[in-house]
């Protein structure tokens, strides 16, 4: 396990292989770190389902609204929902995406993050300055990297708990 520094600002993601901490970039995008410790207390990311799992390039998940495997899920739908929150202004910055960065996934619209994440298995520079980083694992990278593929995957693997690591007891 990763030594957390800053408690408030980690999260620790809960997959079937184990457990994922991620550090938040709370100095670069504070409104999404916000957002996603917001979601984590609800239990909202809890049972949602990874819908786009892209071998080589990254694994996203956090729709909440249509991605929980424990009620109301339809993988059909999966990937075009969000939290019942308002979207989220874009904050771009000089953070690269590179491998294990979280980044906020959007519509064509740059302000229209919600709840909505990926992962970047390689580094994915294409994507800089056009979707926010917000976040950055640093332990258990070897978990994201086991994730079904698939766009949904037949059968897709899912955000068991997600936690801010200063609430874990």
């Amino acid at each position: 396990m990763a030594e957390i520094k800053d408690p408030e600002n980690t999260i620790i993601l809960t997959l079937k292989d184990g457990e994922v901490v991620i550090e938040l970039l709370k100095d670069i995008a504070p409104k999404h770190c916000e957002r996603m410790k917001t979601l984590a207390r609800a239990k909202a990311y809890d049972n949602v389902c990874f819908h786009r799992v892209i071998d080589g390039f990254m694994a996203q998940t956090g729709d909440v609204a249509n991605g929980n495997m424990e009620k109301d899920f339809n993988l059909r739908r999966a990937g075009t929902g969000g939290s019942d929150l308002p979207d989220l202004p874009a904050e771009f910055s000089g953070i690269p995406h590179d491998r294990g960065t979280l980044g906020a996934a959007r519509s064509q619209n740059p302000n229209s993050a919600n709840s909505q994440f990926f992962i970047n298995f390689n580094d994915n520079h294409f994507l800089n300055r056009q979707y926010t980083v917000y976040g950055r694992v640093i332990a258990g990278m070897e978990h994201v990297d086991k994730i079904t593929r698939g766009e949904p995957p037949a059968s897709p693997d899912r955000m068991i708990t997600v936690r801010v690591a200063a609430d874990v007891a």
